[in-house]
């Protein structure tokens, strides 16, 4: 028997216009995964594997029409929030979910930098992000440089980064899960954190240009099995395994850092 009660995930980023990150990425990992996807569009990019040339942010009675439309009839047992580009984005992205059912999870990827360098958080508005949407959160999901612009500490090895996810903790955040693949080690290794537990994550590295997108892979992932009503570290180990094998067998598209495989289910091993 078919069971119709799919999770809902719902996740609120910007759009990619390569297919690889951002809503469209968020929306192939949740579809693989057996999930329910729905979207709140923050932000318009023009981007392909080389990079991102232009954007353009959602005006904010948008965004919020997006997201109540969604929660008022279809739900959400869970949520996703990526890219959100400046002060005023996650002020409004904030106080809507500050409003919502605290049973929700929502899984916070703090997107700063794109995968080719280009900047898609303004200038100033880390504090905001920090202050008024981290605390919101049942778990945030960092790399490294974006570790080090949240707690201002430099990460340069694995006990960098247990020390600075623990940091991250003190600030009134539940769940930190600290992504380690900018280390230079053969080792992927993530970190799983909060008051009570520390817990690893390992998996060979895989040295590849197609990574576009394993973020927004790994959080919505998350979010989705949290929403499937997962423990916490099962849709971690889940969505690390998940990631990891997409990588794995990348399709190699485009001439730069190419997009996972999200159809990775369909692969046998």
């Amino acid at each position: 028997m078919i069971n119709k009660k799919l999770a809902r995930i719902m996740t609120i980023a910007g759009s990619d216009s390569g297919g690889g990150a951002g809503i469209q990425g968020d929306i192939k990992t949740i579809t693989a995964l057996g999930g329910f996807a729905t979207s709140a569009i923050t932000a318009i990019t023009a981007q392909n594997t080389l990079g991102v040339n232009n954007i353009l942010n959602i005006p904010l009675k948008m965004i919020e029409d997006q997201i109540l439309a969604i929660l008022d009839d279809i739900g959400a047992d869970a949520i996703k929030i990526g890219m959100l580009s400046n002060k005023n984005i996650i002020i409004c992205v904030a106080n809507l979910l500050s409003k919502i059912n605290k049973n929700i999870p929502i899984v916070l990827d703090p997107v700063m930098v794109s995968k080719g360098g280009h900047k898609l958080l303004d200038s100033g508005a880390e504090e905001t992000l920090i202050k008024k949407l981290m605390p919101l959160c049942s778990i945030i999901t960092p790399n490294i440089p974006e570790a080090e612009v949240i707690t201002g500490k430099k990460i340069n090895n694995i006990k960098d980064l247990e020390a600075t996810g623990k940091m991250i903790i003190k600030m009134g955040i539940n769940n930190v899960l600290m992504k380690g693949g900018h280390l230079k080690e053969s080792t992927l290794t993530d970190i799983l954190i909060n008051k009570n537990k520390v817990q690893y994550f390992k998996n060979d590295k895989i040295i590849t240009k197609n990574s576009h997108g394993t973020g927004c892979a790994l959080s919505s992932a998350i979010a989705c099995g949290m929403g499937q009503k997962m423990s916490l570290n099962f849709a971690v180990k889940r969505a690390h395994a998940f990631v990891n094998k997409s990588i794995k067998y990348a399709p190699n598209i485009g001439k730069g850092n190419g997009p996972l495989n999200h159809l990775i289910n369909n692969i046998k091993n």
